[in-house]
């Protein structure tokens, strides 16, 4: 097997963040978590390379995280999770935009996540 897969987990709930951490954890994946701004999400997914990137739309700062998505499309095709607690219609439509994997609505369990993966990765 090759190296663990990279998950970029961008959640300004540092509660949150812990427990999507734990479940990629029991997934095999390694993470780099505990990002609360859109702006570091950009830099760090510049640094890293991400395989994944769970983004939550809501974030503290300027950027949500549909901004920060976009900017992140202007560099790399990386694939994306929303997780939001916010489902409406306009957010919908602007996630779309940047092509994502997946959205879903808050709360998470883990099988929800699995479930997403495995429609992605071969797991």
């Amino acid at each position: 097997m090759g190296a663990p897969k990279k998950v970029l987990i961008v959640e300004d709930d540092l509660i949150l963040n812990l427990l999507y951490e734990s479940y990629f954890d029991r997934l095999g994946f390694e993470t780099e978590g505990e990002l609360v701004y859109g702006k570091t999400a950009i830099e760090l997914a510049k640094k890293i390379e991400p395989d994944l990137i769970v983004m939550d739309i809501s974030l503290e700062g300027d950027l949500d995280g549909i901004d920060a998505m976009n900017e992140i499309r202007k560099f790399s095709d990386v694939p994306v999770i929303y997780i939001t607690g916010n489902s409406d219609p306009l957010h919908v439509k602007r996630a779309k935009e940047t092509n994502y994997l997946d959205y879903l609505t808050k709360p998470i369990e883990f099988e929800d996540l699995k479930e997403s993966l495995e429609k992605h990765f071969n797991m």
